[in-house]
């Protein structure tokens, strides 16, 4: 007997909606029915074990075939199968308190529809005319087709079905002719089902043969149902981690630094492999690469939001039954269980820091700088996470020796502390550029940082914000007999029109070199000092840098940089220069300075010292260096 009738929405509007809002994921249909042919098959597995099904297993993979010809999708299953009520309950009834809430809670947000309520199974309508279901219970009770062409119309009548569980047959329609093609389907079940508890079979294994692949007898398995974030890890060896990080990225070159194995039931459930990749230098390229699970079932692989912000830099997976099976990034965002499993990642990642960092110092010190961009982020980003991170996080110096934040504090605060009581953290970002100044700041016995990661310069910041009394600046800032500021130094005595004339002989022999701008400075630096320096004022220069990783920051980056010719008004070629133009013209001073080839050889060395020294003024400088031979 055929049974006619009306799916049980008080609504004809909920294909239309189906269609129109579900369609840019479409492709979720096939997650969405290969979860319910799982969730059936581990059903009776369930069922088996408590001794209420007493018949054989037998083969309980879920298979999919495609018919190209008849334009059909079939998605089969051995599992509980369906009795007539029990089709009646689940597909003609959607379990709605209102058809109208539904539509208005849900009509703006289509991912928030699937998996949300069951209704997993109407996805099938985004790519099909028409859905069939042929079903037959574990139970003793007649088969059961059902057919609905996408509307709110259905048919059902009994059938022969010899073998228990559900075939979902999906006419494929005009539109969505792409369903029918074997490699978007392997692209799909690789995506979605690659994890999936129980055998997902499409198609034959292949051997090649006469020139061509020819299918074999044997089935082709896509997925691994015993992924290694369900095993044990005290089961697990080094290369068993290695081995599977290289099936989850394929075209990844390096091996991972580090890994955590996530294994919590309590107050939640939670399992999962992290691991630190290593990156070479652009942090956007390496975002994304956590995959989001829940029960083996892929949701997305875009965590922004539902992971902190520094832990979107990782790689792996995560599975949890407590995230909902919903792709709507939104909605996860403001899942309370999300929430609280963020947290949770949080405190495990920076436990295994912590724990590698007091148990293998050596092997964490040899990764660091790999390592350092994780932490500096997290550290940025994360309140909590500093907190902790302050305790292993690690500054290298010049000698490659690395130090804690407390071990450094130790090692400098009897030599660098200001007159002020302020401690002073010298850094270099270029060994070879800043060679001279590491090497005068050496000489005064202080001891310098090397800072060249990407977030550096944003982590400077941060530390001087959180650690007492403390300033960070670079070697070529100041002259090192300014860097620290010990005593009151002795000030210079200039007229104004001195000094006028003094930077005017100077500023003019310096090369025109573009976006850049000359301030000229005197100090009194001892007879021994160098007769003129060139720095770069701490704060501008950094401002510049963080502004080229902070678009709102960018109109900093269109300033001109900003140095400091600092005159040694204590070197005998300084006083000299002095008496000799103190009182002249500017004009005057500027064609004194134009005649002096020692003049212009200390410009050209101070600029030679800082790398800016090039092109014309460079070959003018070795000529005249010649020359002075």
């Amino acid at each position: 007997m055929i049974k006619e009738g009306q799916i049980g929405v008080s609504t004809g509007n909920i294909f239309p909606i189906i269609k129109k809002f579900l369609y840019s994921d479409h492709e979720i249909f096939l997650r969405e029915v290969i979860s319910n042919a799982v969730d059936a098959t581990q059903k009776l597995k369930t069922l088996s074990d408590v001794g209420e099904f007493k018949g054989e297993q037998g083969d309980l993979s879920v298979r999919v075939s495609v018919d190209k010809e008849a334009r059909t999708l079939t998605v089969s299953d051995r599992g509980i199968g369906m009795t007539a009520e029990e089709v009646e309950n689940y597909i003609n009834q959607i379990a709605l308190s209102s058809a109208n809430d539904f539509l208005d809670k849900y009509k703006e947000s289509a991912n928030a529809i699937i998996g949300h309520f069951g209704l997993g199974f109407y996805s099938t309508f985004m790519v099909a005319s028409k859905v069939e279901i042929i079903t037959k219970s574990y139970k003793d009770e007649p088969a059961v087709k059902w057919s609905c062409n996408g509307d709110p119309a259905y048919t059902m009548e009994e059938c022969d079905k010899s073998d228990r569980g559900t075939d979902i047959i999906l006419h494929i329609d005009e539109e969505n002719g792409e369903f029918l093609e074997k490699g978007k389907i392997e692209s799909l079940l690789e995506k979605y089902c690659k994890f999936l508890p129980v055998p997902i079979v499409f198609g034959k294994k292949q051997e090649w043969k006469d020139g061509k692949y020819v299918d074999t007898d044997e089935d082709k398995v896509v997925n691994d149902v015993n992924p290694l974030w369900k095993q044990k890890p005290a089961g697990l060896k080094d290369e068993d981690y290695q081995a599977f990080y290289r099936k989850l990225y394929p075209m990844s070159l390096d091996e991972p630094l580090f890994w955590i194995h996530l294994n919590v039931d309590y107050p939640f459930n939670l399992t999962g492999i992290l691991y630190f990749p290593r990156i070479k230098n652009n942090i956007e390229l390496q975002r994304n690469k956590i995959q989001l699970y829940c029960n083996q079932v892929f949701v997305t692989d875009s965590v922004e939001g539902i992971v902190p912000e520094f832990l979107t830099l990782l790689h792996g997976v995560i599975d949890s039954p407590d995230i909902p099976l919903n792709v709507s990034r939104s909605y996860l965002q403001s899942d309370s269980n999300v929430k609280k499993i963020s947290n949770h990642i949080t405190k495990k990642v920076a436990d295994k820091l912590e724990e590698i960092f007091k148990k293998e110092r050596t092997q964490f010190e040899e990764k660091w700088d790999s390592l350092k961009i994780f932490v500096e982020y997290g550290m940025l980003t994360e309140e909590r996470f500093y907190d902790r991170a302050a305790k292993f996080s690690l500054l290298k110096n010049m000698e490659d020796k690395y130090f804690t934040l407390e071990e450094y504090k130790r090692v400098i605060e009897g030599s660098q502390t200001d007159k002020h009581g302020t401690l002073v953290y010298l850094y270099a970002n270029n060994k070879e550029e800043q060679y001279t100044f590491i090497d005068a700041a050496k000489g005064k016995g202080y001891d310098v940082l090397m800072m060249d990661g990407q977030l550096d310069v944003h982590w400077m910041g941060l530390l001087e914000q959180k650690l007492e009394k403390t300033r960070v600046v670079r070697v070529d800032s100041d002259t090192v007999e300014h860097l620290i500021e010990k005593e009151e130094k002795s000030t210079v005595e200039l007229t104004d029109k001195e000094k006028e004339n003094l930077t005017e002989a100077v500023k003019s022999l310096v090369p025109p070199i573009a976006k850049t701008e000359f301030n000229v400075d005197f100090k009194s630096l001892g007879e021994a000092g160098r007769p003129i320096q060139i720095t770069q004022n701490e704060f501008s220069r950094r401002m510049k840098e963080m502004s080229a990783m902070q678009p709102g920051m960018a109109f900093y980056g269109e300033m001109p940089d900003m140095y400091q010719m600092v005159v040694n008004m204590d070197h005998p070629m300084m006083r000299q220069l002095k008496q000799e133009i103190g009182e002249k013209s500017k004009e005057e001073a500027a064609a004194f300075a134009a005649g002096d080839s020692k003049l212009k050889q200390v410009v050209d060395l101070a600029l030679l010292a800082n790398g800016m020294l090039k092109g014309e003024a460079l070959n003018n400088f070795i000529k005249r260096s010649v020359e002075l031979l």
